[in-house]
């Protein structure tokens, strides 16, 4: 399927058949099952995963196929239209996720395991890889090609960015029984590890490095590799002083994440009240 995919993204047909159609509907359950994934894991690299470019082009070529389609359940009431490739994923009882009423959306082509629960309203674009048990809380964005690990709570308002373009970028990663707080922002290919509990209102990106209290190290985003957040890490957001120029004239302090202690017993003990949403 990845050579079929590749030359149908890398030599755009003027036309798309039914062959295309029925290649890309192949793809897309791929997605589906989770057999076919944006980001997997790979200990040979410094992140611990690998990009898969030819699955982030065949969801492009998706878009390419597509028409603007009226997908209204009620048109006059509530109008919604999208491309036609994209339609919302289709789900039953059988599939063990529980979708509580109240307006979330999930599209076609992502994988969701069995026990995810989706609290209204929240959004699952295409891409996107939820693990076994976890929860995403109201209002909270997964994006397209986010990868979302086992028994993780991806809290109220949190968003998880997504990216499908540059085809080689890294999607945000949240490794298993991660904590995301509410209102926080993980951006441009971040790559959270396994445990970590990040406090309300953090937000990671590129351009922020990390202070570790604790082993006394700040992690920063380098040009070939994404911020890490360490296992086990407790995240807060934080603040530091403007060091010299203007900054420090007028008092300036500038937003950072801050490492102030890795998890133990007791944070354990106040994540595992979790389980009774679940």
């Amino acid at each position: 399927m990845q050579n079929e995919i590749e030359s149908l993204f890398d030599n755009a047909p003027e036309t798309h058949t039914p062959e295309h159609f029925a290649l890309f509907a192949r793809f897309k359950e791929a997605l589906n099952r989770g057999e076919a994934r944006a980001a997997e894991p790979d200990p040979s690299t410094p992140t611990g995963w690998r990009v898969n470019p030819w699955v982030k082009k065949g969801i492009l070529a998706g878009f390419r196929m597509g028409v603007i389609v009226d997908m209204s359940v009620n048109a006059a009431k509530q109008p919604y239209f999208d491309k036609s490739t994209y339609p919302v994923r289709h789900l039953d009882a059988s599939s063990g996720v529980r979708v509580v009423p109240g307006g979330s959306s999930i599209r076609d082509g992502c994988y969701l395991g069995r026990g995810v629960t989706c609290m209204p309203p929240m959004y699952i674009n295409v891409g996107a890889w939820v693990g076994l048990g976890t929860m995403i809380d109201s209002h909270a964005l997964v994006g397209s090609c986010a990868q979302v690990g086992n028994k993780c709570h991806i809290s109220a308002a949190a968003q998880i960015g997504g990216v499908l373009e540059p085809i080689g970028a890294m999607p945000v990663i949240i490794e298993d029984e991660v904590l995301v707080g509410g209102n926080c922002g993980i951006y441009e290919g971040t790559v959270v590890k396994s445990r970590a509990v990040l406090g309300s209102g953090v937000i990671l990106n590129r351009s922020t490095p990390i202070y570790d209290l604790v082993r006394g190290e700040i992690y920063s985003a380098s040009e070939d590799n994404p911020l890490i957040v360490p296992s086990d890490a407790v995240v807060v957001s934080g603040s530091r002083d403007v060091a010299r120029g203007k900054g420090q004239e007028w008092g300036i302090s500038l937003y950072t994440p801050v490492i102030v202690k890795y998890r133990d017993e007791r944070t354990g003990e106040k994540v595992r009240l979790e389980d009774y949403l679940r």
